[in-house]
């Protein structure tokens, strides 16, 4: 998969032990939903940044939010595995404060946030978590994935 390497970084989920893993009760989508999103998960799989799943102990599911120029974006709810977060009662940091704090080091990485943080690999055992399924199949990702509820990534 293209982005960074392993020995870099990897992306971890902090999940809380005492939470039950989840598996949502599948949506149907119309005709139009399935197409675009059969069409995505195609992408997705070809170019590596996903791949299928057997036997989860997490499913989330799709959720298809039409764009102001009429195509559909799939997002991945992923409000059940959010609750289970431990809750970060500390706000980032303005940009301005993290890019003057990196002044004297050697390294300062700006990540491309446009290409849907799909370089930071998931860690191996973390990958079953962000499960998800379609009206086909079940895949799970292996980086980084966008979410219609951020909290917690």
């Amino acid at each position: 998969m293209p982005g960074i390497t392993l020995d870099v970084m990897q992306h971890r989920l902090i999940v809380d032990s005492s939470h039950r893993s989840v598996i949502q009760k599948r949506r149907h989508l119309g005709t139009e939903r399935s197409a675009a999103t059969a069409a995505e998960v195609k992408t997705l799989l070809e170019a590596g940044f996903i791949r299928k799943c057997r036997y989860p102990e997490w499913v989330s599911n799709v959720v298809l939010v039409k764009k102001s120029n009429g195509i559909w974006q799939k997002c991945i709810d992923f409000a059940d595995l959010n609750r289970t977060f431990p809750k970060d009662s500390y706000l980032l940091p303005k940009i301005d404060k993290l890019v003057d704090s990196a002044t004297g080091h050697d390294l300062l990485s700006f990540m491309d946030a446009f290409s849907g943080y799909h370089q930071i690999p998931l860690a191996d055992e973390d990958q079953e978590k962000t499960s998800f399924s379609d009206a086909v199949r079940t895949e799970q990702c292996q980086s980084y994935v966008s979410a219609v509820s951020k909290q917690g990534f």
